[in-house]
């Protein structure tokens, strides 16, 4: 359980749903990816319902979590997927006030995946853009992008994307690592107004990302995906200094455990005041979330 001195409770910006409808839509390649490479509990590949989920997150003092409607990328690249908006929006409409929708984009789309996802933002109640560049192979500055990042600017809404390397590799299908974090530098200069945040910490460019958070008033990091316990000594000293208004607390569950998570955090001693902005106030200023 979590320390019974802590009012408040956690924000994990970063969750993937994991119901049996939701497993239903996605790749057969959760033993060799999530219990292989990531050593998530084998257990957990049967499905989660939402029940349970919210049970794991009361257990470790979670109280909200953003479920991700990852979309497309390459077909028979493995972990790339289509998650129905549906799916995440009905989720979100049973447990309000517990979950909240982020809206895959696919930049192969056009201007169909552009009005698709102003759809989801305003008719379905997704808050913010979700992207993993690396399915596309386009580095955050290519051209493809620029009409989601401008309607995301014209709805108000946040965008999210891994940085730091591609997690897959498969042999027939290669997927090359273009999330260098520097390539968010042109998109905020183009886009002052739009928040963007750098999920997965940015490894092996940590220190990248750091630079690109601290540079630009509209960059911000994602913690999740990359156990505590490993995190940089860098990244920690930004998060408890001079960055602790620009990181926001993530799982990527199943990558990373709830509980585990939060205990990793809580035994790096952070200020009391530094991990509650970590845990929620950051992510409730960005994504406009009152309590």
């Amino acid at each position: 359980m979590t320390d019974k001195t802590i009012d408040y409770k956690a924000i994990d910006a970063v969750v993937n749903i994991w119901t049996e409808e939701a497993l239903s839509k996605r790749p057969d390649w959760g033993d060799d990816f999530f219990v292989d490479k990531m050593n998530a509990k084998s257990g957990l590949m049967a499905g989660v319902s939402l029940e349970q989920m919210i049970e794991r997150m009361d257990a470790a003092g979670i109280g909200k979590a953003f479920l991700i409607a990852a979309h497309s990328g390459r077909p028979g690249l493995p972990g790339c997927y289509h998650m129905p908006y549906e799916v995440v929006a009905r989720a979100c409409e049973q447990y309000p006030g517990r979950f909240y929708g982020l809206a895959g984009i696919d930049p192969f789309d056009g201007m169909n995946g552009v009005r698709a996802f102003e759809d989801a933002v305003t008719n379905m109640g997704f808050i913010g853009a979700h992207l993993y560049p690396h399915w596309f192979e386009l580095a955050p500055d290519h051209a493809k992008y620029y009409p989601f990042y401008a309607k995301c600017w014209e709805l108000g809404v946040p965008i999210q994307m891994q940085v730091g390397q591609s997690m897959v590799y498969a042999k027939d299908f290669p997927c090359r690592s273009v999330g260098q974090p520097i390539k968010l530098d042109a998109v905020a200069c183009d886009f002052p107004e739009l928040k963007l945040i750098g999920i997965h910490v940015g490894i092996p460019w940590h220190e990248e990302m750091i630079a690109m958070s601290w540079k630009h008033d509209n960059i911000y990091i994602g913690c999740d995906a990359h156990r505590p316990k490993y995190w940089p000594k860098s990244f920690i000293h930004y998060i408890n200094s001079f960055g602790q208004n620009k990181v926001i607390f993530g799982t990527d569950f199943p990558v990373l455990d709830f509980q585990q998570t939060v205990s990793d955090i809580d035994a790096l001693n952070f200020k009391p005041e530094v991990r509650r902005k970590l845990m929620r106030d950051n992510v409730l200023g960005i994504y406009g979330l009152e309590e």
